[in-house]
């Protein structure tokens, strides 16, 4: 009869107990524990059954297989961070009913099943003994381990069904394929789950040992890698595949590559020298990298040029606003390769300051000329072998950046974006702009050697863009082979148009703030440009912009909002207060307060110079951390007002009786150069006459002794610097004329542009006349 009752259950993961199996195991979790610690307090009986997921942390009853296996715990240890082993015996099969209500620990309502395992006839025991023993024999040949341990034991049972549960307690197969052992209560249904288990586990073995008795057949002795490649070759033709050795398909490789006769047949001298190497030579693994890079190279492989100077010019125009000097040269070159279909490129160096779109026009000029792009970032590289790549015979050497760049291409004529390449430094290793001197150089780089590569490659037909933030930096023979193209600072009404037409759109769709759920007026959008971002790009613009969008998501979603409208009324709602108010002239005519014109790398600034003279003894402090030019240029301004001083009524002796202090405020921020000459002579010249200066004038150019005025650089930043400040006439040296023609009539509407040439034009226009 079948018997019913409720015992402490555990539900195993990844483990299956069988009758008349002697096993410990662990358990953490405290249903379980307290499980162990009830069945100790009753009978020592515990109901162990299988969970179908091991990952499972709290099982239903949906969650567990359908037969256990009531045990016998025998011993129990508690070991650190609270682990209990648990040594048990296993008693009979159990039916798994329902676990009963009990949040302590798992308890299960079973139904023994161990009365079905007897056979109703004799004969029909006896022939599955004898069955599945002689399996067993056949098993245990493939695995004599097993056989030396259990054969008398075996030997001494003749009840099938213990029998069979301790032939699967002793094969190596996966807890699972146990269970379905366990699964059968009958003995002829365990018959026919065990003999299709073991027929499997000896099919299997004897194709092992079949392959194994191959493959030793064909090698030599102790060759073990060679082993290991003859029977991964014998099982691919077992199964129908192409089992060519390396060798041979870099051979097929070869026969498809485009490249030069030279190219080939150093390659295929390679190959030959891959095929004399023995399995375990040391070479083995270097002479295969350096084949496989060889054949993955673009030799003569290169991408078909647009010849569609219109829709170049089309994608030039949809991705960047401004840059007009870029495009236009882009377009030439364009122009050109169409028309003597010449493969040699330009080099290119775009110099401005950071944000203005050097790197992301880089990405629009290949899309407009069809050309596989790569970017190599050059910031801090200062290593040689960054560029020429290391010796082959060096552990761990690969290719240089050059040539890994144009294996990712995978043509001949990609566009190579040679990024912050004034940043490149020399150390112990080699000097990396040198290394760059033969890639630059359309001349020579139709043949560059790299060390890894050894062979000449032509980089004649890769159209190489360099980005830097100033040319100081850069060598002077590197600069030589470059074609400079300045990308200066954007106006604000520039920066307007890039905010409306391409950043705003940017971070409304990668905020998910498109769809008209956001809108930015454009009075917003220029309050942001002048009292939120002061920068000459507009990476500080786009960040901004983003900030809008993500707190406008949170209101939207917060006050579900079908719309947020940002207006410049409502701006500081979402930016906070106004970082920045303009600079702007000031409101009267002062004595000793001029105002000049500097360049820095983030756009033009104005700077005010004051001038004090007080009694003392002729000499002169400068201050606000001022470079060693600027303050030879101070001198050289009050050398040149003490050769004119009878000219303006100065008396000699105020020189040697008066002390002279030159500021120049915002003193945390160092500043240099030449171009302040003429703005501090003015000051001083203004403090000794006691004359004013006129507050909307701006001025920039170096001075000599003698009172020439001499041409400085950055004019178009340090004119739109002035026009900001809301100056009316700015100085400047005759000189940069041509620079002046060059500036967008957007920046100079609205200036008095004056042409200077020597001091006594810059008091004539500067100072105000009585």
């Amino acid at each position: 009869m079948e018997i019913q009752e409720i015992l402490p259950a555990v539900a195993l993961r990844g483990l299956s107990v069988l009758p008349g199996m002697m096993i410990h195991f662990d358990v953490s979790r405290e249903k379980s524990i307290s499980a162990v610690e009830r069945a100790m307090s009753l009978d020592q009986r515990i109901f162990l059954i299988m969970q179908k997921r091991a990952e499972t942390e709290n099982p239903g009853q949906e969650d567990v297989c359908r037969i256990g296996c009531v045990a016998h715990i025998k011993q129990v240890t508690k070991l650190p961070n609270g682990l209990v082993r648990v040594l048990v015996e296993g008693i009979c099969r159990c039916e798994f009913i329902r676990f009963t209500e009990e949040e302590a620990y798992l308890l299960a309502e079973v139904e023994t099943v161990a009365q079905r395992e007897q056979s109703g006839d004799p004969n029909e025991e006896e022939a599955i003994v004898r069955s599945i023993k002689e399996l067993f024999q056949e098993y245990c040949r493939f695995y004599p381990r097993t056989a030396r341990t259990l054969q008398r034991h075996l030997e001494e049972l003749t009840d099938a069904g213990r029998l069979m549960d301790k032939m699967t307690e002793n094969i190596s197969v996966d807890y699972s394929v146990k269970q379905r052992v366990l699964d059968a209560p009958g003995l002829r249904e365990r018959y026919e789950a065990l003999s299709a288990i073991l027929s499997a586990e000896i099919a299997v073995a004897k194709i092992r040992a079949e392959l194994s008795d191959k493959v030793k057949g064909r090698v030599e002795k102790n060759q073990k890698d060679y082993i290991l490649r003859e029977q991964m070759r014998y099982i691919q033709e077992e199964l129908g595949e192409d089992g060519l050795s390396e060798s041979q398909q870099f051979e097929e490789r070869l026969s498809g590559l485009k490249a030069s006769r030279e190219v080939k047949d150093k390659i295929a001298q390679e190959i030959a020298r891959y095929k004399r190497l023995g399995g375990n030579n040391a070479e083995l693994a270097v002479e295969r990298g350096y084949i496989e890079t060889l054949l993955e190279l673009p030799w003569d492989k290169a991408s078909k040029d647009n010849t569609d100077i219109g829709r170049a010019e089309k994608i030039l125009q949809r991705d960047h606003y401004g840059l007009e000097q870029v495009k236009e040269r882009m377009l030439e070159f364009l122009a050109v390769h169409a028309l003597t279909k010449s493969v040699d490129s330009p080099i290119i160096c775009l110099v401005g300051p950071p944000g203005t779109g050097k790197t992301s026009i880089a990405r629009s000029v290949a899309e407009a000329l069809n050309r596989k792009y790569v970017r190599i970032s050059l910031g801090g590289v200062r290593d040689e072998a960054e560029i020429r790549g290391h010796r082959k015979t060096y552990v761990g050497a690969m290719p240089g950046r050059i040539v890994a760049g144009m294996k990712q291409a995978g043509v001949k004529n990609p566009l190579m974006l040679l990024d912050e390449i004034d940043k490149v430094s020399a150390d112990y290793r080699g000097d990396t702009s040198s290394a760059l001197l033969e890639v630059l150089d359309s001349a020579q780089n139709n043949r560059f050697r790299d060390h890894y590569v050894e062979i000449p490659i032509d980089l004649s037909g890769v159209l190489f863009i360099a980005t830097a933030n100033t040319v100081e930096t850069i060598p002077k023979p590197l600069l030589d082979r470059m074609e400079v193209i300045e990308v200066s600072s954007y106006t604000a009404n520039e920066k307007f148009h890039i905010a409306k037409e391409h950043l705003l759109a940017k971070q409304l769709s990668r905020n998910g703030m498109d769809g008209g759920r956001l809108t930015v007026s454009d009075n917003a959008l220029r309050e942001i440009i002048s009292s939120y971002t002061r920068e000459a790009g507009v990476r500080e613009l786009e960040r901004k912009i983003g900030e809008i969008c993500r707190k406008a998501a949170r209101e939207l979603l917060k006050e579900n909002k079908e719309c947020v409208k940002v207006t410049g009324k409502n701006l500081e709602r979402y930016l906070g207060k106004r970082r920045y108010s303009p600079i702007k002239v000031n409101k009267s005519d002062e004595i000793g307060i001029v105002r000049g014109l500097a360049w820095t790398s983030v756009g033009g600034e104005t700077l005010q110079i004051e001038v004090n003279i007080m009694p003392g003894k002729g000499e002169m402090e400068l201050t606000g951390q001022l470079g060693d030019v600027m303050k030879e240029s101070a001198m050289t301004g009050i050398s040149y007002i003490r050769s004119v001083s009878d000219k303006y009524g100065i008396e000699a002796r105020t020189f040697q009786n008066s002390d002279f202090h030159i500021h120049i405020p915002e003193g945390a921020v160092p500043k240099d150069g030449p171009s302040a000459g003429i703005t501090m002579a003015a000051a001083l010249l203004s403090a000794l006459t006691q004359t004013p200066v006129r507050a909307d004038v701006a001025m920039t150019g170096e001075i000599t002794l003698r009172g020439r005025v001499l041409p400085i650089g950055g004019l178009k930043e340090k004119t739109l610097a002035a026009k900001t400040a809301g100056v009316k006439v700015v100085l400047v040296p005759a000189k940069n004329k041509a620079d002046v023609e060059e500036i967008s009539f957007e920046i100079r509407s609205g200036l008095e542009i004056v042409y200077v040439e020597t001091m006594d034009d810059v008091i004539a226009h500067a100072f105000v006349k009585n």
